[in-house]
C-alpha cells in the first residue's frame, strides 16, 4: 500500500539555522537513499512557503482564485514523501526517521493513498490510475 507522509512545520518559526538546514537535508537524503535501495521510494518534494500558494474556491458557481493559503493553521504543509510500504507500521517506521527539530512545532501525518480505479475502455483515450510502476 502506498502511504503519503505529510510533513508540517510552523512557518512562523522562520527558516532553520544553517546547521539545522544541513542536518535536515542529510536526514532526508539518508531516508531517500535507504528507501530507494529497498524499492519502496515513490517520491518526495519540499514545498515553497504558503505565501507562494494560490487557492481555488467555487463561489456562486464560478471558480475564484485567492493568493495565499486558505486555511489558517498552526502548522503548514512543508513537504511530502510517498512510500510503498507493506503496512502502517512500516510507514510509521520511516516517518520516525525523518528529521524534526522544533519540539511540538513540526509533525508528520501518515495517510494511506486510495488507488484510483482504471477507467473502462471507451471512456476517453487512456488510463488514469496513478500508481507509479517502479
Amino acid at each position: 500500500m502506498r502511504y503519503m507522509l505529510l510533513i508540517y512545520r510552523n512557518e512562523k518559526l522562520g527558516p532553520p539555522s544553517t546547521d539545522q538546514a544541513q542536518r535536515m537535508r542529510d536526514g532526508h537524503w539518508a531516508v531517500m537513499d535507504e528507501t530507494k535501495k529497498l524499492g519502496i521510494f515513490r517520491g518526495a518534494e519540499p514545498l515553497e512557503p504558503t505565501s507562494t500558494a494560490t487557492t481555488l474556491r467555487l463561489q456562486g458557481g464560478k471558480v475564484v482564485t485567492l493568493d495565499g493559503p486558505f486555511a489558517e493553521t498552526k502548522e503548514q504543509l512543508a513537504g511530502y514523501y510517498i512510500l510503498d510500504c507493506n503496512n502502517l507500521d512500516e510507514a510509521i517506521h520511516w516517518a520516525g526517521k525523518l528529521p524534526l527539530f522544533n519540539d511540538g512545532q513540526e509533525c508528520i501525518e501518515i495517510r494511506p493513498i486510495r488507488p484510483l480505479p482504471v477507467r473502462e475502455q471507451g471512456q476517453d483515450s487512456g488510463q488514469y490510475a496513478t500508481q507509479v510502476n517502479g
